[in-house]
């Protein structure tokens, strides 16, 4: 008798052991921490814009095209910032919502709440999406409108953290190695960049394909004067390195700014520290090459430097855009070995003014 009820208890345990890890699985399936997501489909660049047609042939969609799909600073040929695509509600399926960018749009007038939200990683990892809500198409605009900037930045960032995802775990190891030695700096360029010069606070590294070229220069220069971060004051300097250490296919050819278009030079901060990003297009004098470039300059307050990474494509007759963004992914990945010291200066918040 005992035996019987003994083996009646244990039945009964199990049962509720089994039921507790039942629950406990289905719990953690609501759970982020333990979502499996898919990974994003889709090009460099494209965007799924979740709106009807009607909107997207209205106001709605010509709001958010001028900013979404406005022309990307710095490049020879006209190319969009994002390759919009338009789809309908009714087909936005999974074959869709896997895409890296999404837009989702709901205007009409049952939404209860307007408003814009922003949310990672929804349908699958590591994406970027934006869920807009208006009563009509005059609010959908007006939303938009405060809040395209930071719809902008949120999707040039996420474009730019996911190329360097890529290069993580598998960079260069010559080249980031030669930084750190010689430029007390790192940087992190994907596998088959070779080291084409290096001399004294100067290094040119260079990717070479068939079709393309993406390379990147690294120099230094001491830090004076607020003037450190103008137009007026890189150029000449990044030209003279240039024309001594970056020769052209042909004798007497060398590498250059094209300076018969404007500059586009904006102060930032990168990793904390203050910075300039410069745009435009380079050339090599005597030659007929030519193409877009990105340029990071960063102060390095613990050594009164200014520290350059000068990015650059050449691709004829190719579109450039997601070949120039992985170069500027590259050089954000810039690091100063000594960033902690910096840190502390950098609470200090020194002002520095730039004009010109």
């Amino acid at each position: 008798m005992l035996e019987i009820q003994k083996t009646d208890y244990m039945k009964r345990i199990s049962h509720l052991v089994f039921l507790v890890l039942v629950a406990a699985i289905f719990a953690g399936c609501d759970s982020d921490s333990t979502v499996m997501y898919k990974n994003i489909t889709g090009k460099a660049g494209e965007m799924v814009v979740v709106m009807s047609k009607d909107s997207w042939n209205g106001n709605p969609g010509e709001v958010l095209r001028e900013t979404l799909a406005q022309p990307h600073a710095g490049l020879p040929q006209e190319e969009p910032l994002f390759d919009l695509i338009n789809v309908p509600h009714e087909a936005f399926k999974d074959i869709f919502r896997s895409t890296r960018n999404v837009v989702q749009t709901t205007i009409s007038t049952n939404v209860d709440e307007s408003g814009i939200k922003f949310t990672d990683d929804v349908w699958a990892y590591p994406q970027a999406t934006v869920q807009i809500r208006a009563k009509n198409s005059d609010e959908f605009a007006t939303i938009f409108e405060e809040n395209k900037d930071r719809i902008l930045s949120y999707f040039v960032q996420a474009e730019k953290e996911r190329i360097t995802m890529n290069y993580k775990n598998t960079y260069e190891k010559a080249v980031f190695n030669t930084l750190n030695t010689e430029f007390n700096a790192t940087m992190k360029v994907p596998p088959g960049f070779r080291i084409m010069e290096k001399k004294k606070d100067f290094l040119w590294v260079q990717f070479d394909s068939p079709e393309i070229t993406q390379g990147i220069v690294i120099y230094s220069y001491p830090y004076v004067s607020d003037s450190a971060f103008t137009v007026d004051y890189q150029l000449p300097i990044r030209d003279s390195l240039l024309k001594r250490y970056v020769p052209g296919p042909t004798d007497g050819s060398y590498m250059s700014t094209e300076k018969r278009i404007d500059q586009i030079n904006n102060v930032i901060k990168h990793n904390g520290n203050y910075a300039s990003e410069m745009r435009g297009l380079w050339r090599v004098e005597n030659d007929f090459m030519g193409g877009p470039y990105v340029a990071l300059s960063e102060l390095d307050a613990s050594n009164q430097r200014v520290l350059n990474a000068f990015g650059f494509v050449y691709a004829p007759g190719k579109d450039k855009r997601n070949l120039l963004r992985q170069v500027e992914a590259m050089i954000y990945s810039l690091k100063l070995n000594n960033q902690a010291d910096n840190d502390k200066l950098n609470q200090q918040d020194i002002e520095i003014q730039v004009e010109g």
